[in-house]
C-alpha cells in the first residue's frame, strides 16, 4: 500500500475502468431536471405505525458491522412475520459479534450453517431463500451486491450512500430501472424522507408551495471526528483498509459522500432537482489515518442558477451543526419541522407527539430507522412497489462531484461527470498487500 503525493485533474475524471451502461449511455440516465420550484403532486409512503402482517418475509443480511447489525433489528421492528435468516461478513468477529446481538435484543439465533465469510459471501446469501436483502457493507461494494440482488429477483434495502464513483452511480441506476421493471421494493438509508416531520414539512414546501420558489439552500453536517482503527500488527493492507473503511475515499467515498449525503439528499428532494455544477475546497487539518479530507465547503449550482452552500467537517473542539435550509421568494425553512415567512415569523410548525405531562416532544412517533423498513416491508405485501436507489444514486453523485471538484481546485459539472469513467479501489479485491497507489490530494499547482 503506496502513498503519493502527485495528483492530477484527469486522474480524478478518469479511469481505465468504464462502467456497466457505459460513457455513451450515460448523459438519458443522468441529466438535471428542470423546472419552477411549483406546488406539485406528492407520491410518499403513508407512514404506518406497523407493517401490515401476511406471509413471513426472510431477509439476509451482507456487511455485519453496526449499522448492517441495526438495519436487520430495524426490519425485525417494523411489524409481523419479519425474519433474519442469513448472515454475511468478510470478518468472522463482525458475524459473530451481529450474531450475538440479535440474539440478545431480537431473540433470533442464526445458525453456523447460514453465516457465510469472504468477498463472495454476499452470493451465497443471495442463494438462499430469502425475500429481501440488507446491503450494508463499506459503500464501494454496493454496485455490485445491489446488481447481484436485483438479479436474484430480491427485494432490498441498501445503506447510502450507493456508491463511490461515477461507474458505481451507474451501474446503480442500471440495477434500479431494471429492479422497477421487476417490479421490486428499493428502499435507501436515507431516512430523513422517511422522517414524519421532514416529511410532513416536504409537503407543505413541495405540495403546497408554502415559501414559493426555491432560490438558495444550506446543508451542514460539521461535527466532531467520527472515528479510525489503528492498524494491529496481524493486518495485511486490505484488512486494515476495510476495518478502517470510513476514512479511505475508495471505499467511503470520502465523508462528502458517505455521510453528508443525508443533506445533500434533503436539498435535492425539496427542489426536486440535483445541481449542474461544483466549485470546491477542502483539507485535511485532523485526520489520523487513510487518504480523506476533514473539511468540505462546496458550492452547488442548480439550472436555474440557484445556489447551495454545502459544509461538512470532521474535527474535535469545532462548532457543530447538522441541518439544511431553504431560502424561498416567499419565505423559509429548516426542513425539518418549521416554515418562517420572509419577515422571520413562523407560518406553520410540525406537531410532535406529547409526553406523558402532555409537553411536545421533539421527536417523531416512530424512529425514522425503523420507519423505513415499515414503508418498506409495507410496500411489499401492499403490492406497490417503492424504489429510491435512483434517487439516492443521484444526490450520492452530488456529493462525488463537490469532492472532486475539491481534490482538483477544479470546477466540476454533472454532465462531466455522467461521462467519467473514474472507478476507485484496487485492480482486485483480496486479503493480503494491496499495490495501489492512494494519494491524498493536493488541489492545484505549486506556486511559481
Amino acid at each position: 500500500m503506496k502513498e503519493d503525493k502527485s495528483s492530477s485533474r484527469r486522474r480524478f475524471l478518469t479511469n481505465a475502468a468504464i462502467g456497466a451502461v457505459g460513457i455513451a449511455g450515460a448523459s438519458h440516465l443522468l441529466s438535471s431536471c428542470s423546472g419552477e420550484n411549483e406546488s406539485r403532486e406528492l407520491d410518499l409512503p403513508t407512514l404506518l405505525d406497523e407493517a401490515p402482517d401476511g406471509e413471513p418475509l426472510k431477509a439476509g443480511v451482507i456487511g455485519c458491522g453496526g449499522r448492517g447489525t441495526g438495519a436487520a433489528l430495524n426490519f425485525i421492528n417494523a411489524g409481523p412475520n419479519l425474519q433474519i435468516v442469513a448472515l454475511a461478513d468478510v470478518f468472522q468477529d463482525r458475524i459473530d459479534a451481529c450474531r450475538q446481538r440479535l440474539k440478545e435484543q431480537a431473540g433470533i439465533e442464526i445458525s453456523d450453517e447460514k453465516c457465510y465469510l469472504g468477498f463472495d459471501a454476499f452470493q451465497k446469501v443471495m442463494e438462499e431463500d430469502v425475500d429481501v436483502i440488507i446491503l450494508a457493507t463499506p459503500p464501494y461494494f454496493r454496485p455490485g451486491h445491489f446488481k447481484a440482488s436485483v438479479d436474484a429477483n430480491k427485494h432490498v434495502f441498501m445503506e447510502k450512500p450507493v456508491a463511490v464513483d461515477p461507474v458505481g452511480i451507474r451501474s446503480v441506476i442500471a440495477s434500479a430501472r431494471r429492479a422497477e421493471n421487476l417490479g421490486l421494493t428499493v428502499v435507501t438509508g436515507t431516512q430523513r424522507r422517511h422522517s414524519r416531520d421532514y416529511v410532513a414539512t416536504y409537503q407543505k414546501i413541495a405540495g403546497e408551495n408554502a415559501i414559493g420558489k426555491i432560490v438558495a439552500a444550506n446543508a451542514y453536517w460539521n461535527q466532531a471526528k467520527l472515528w479510525h482503527r489503528e492498524r494491529k500488527e496481524d493486518w495485511d493492507d486490505m484488512e486494515f483498509m476495510i476495518r478502517d473503511w470510513v476514512n479511505w475515499s475508495w471505499l467511503s467515498g470520502d465523508h462528502i459522500v458517505e455521510q453528508h449525503v443525508h443533506n445533500i439528499d434533503v436539498v435535492n428532494w425539496f427542489t426536486g432537482k440535483f445541481p449542474v455544477s461544483a466549485v470546491s475546497f477542502g483539507a485535511r487539518h485532523r485526520r489520523p489515518t487513510g487518504d480523506q479530507y476533514d473539511m468540505f465547503s462546496t458550492d452547488f449550482v442548480y439550472d436555474d442558477q440557484a445556489h447551495m452552500h454545502s459544509m461538512c467537517r470532521q474535527i474535535n473542539e469545532c462548532s457543530n451543526n447538522v441541518s439544511e435550509h431553504v431560502q424561498g421568494t416567499k419565505g423559509y425553512s429548516n426542513c425539518r419541522n418549521t416554515i418562517y415567512d420572509m419577515d422571520g415569523n413562523v407560518m406553520w410548525e410540525y406537531a410532535y407527539p406529547t409526553n406523558e405531562s402532555g409537553e411536545a416532544t421533539s421527536k417523531v412517533k416512530i424512529s425514522p430507522y425503523d420507519q423505513e423498513h415499515i414503508d418498506m416491508v409495507t410496500a411489499i405485501r401492499t403490492g406497490k412497489p417503492i424504489n429510491e436507489a435512483e434517487a439516492n444514486a443521484n444526490s450520492t453523485l452530488t456529493g462525488i462531484m463537490g469532492r472532486i471538484s475539491a481534490y482538483t481546485g477544479k470546477e466540476v459539472t454533472w454532465d462531466e461527470m455522467a461521462q467519467s469513467d473514474l472507478k476507485l479501489g484496487p485492480d482486485e479485491i483480496k486479503f493480503g498487500a494491496v499495490k495501489k497507489v492512494f494519494t491524498v490530494p493536493v488541489p492545484g499547482a505549486p506556486p511559481a
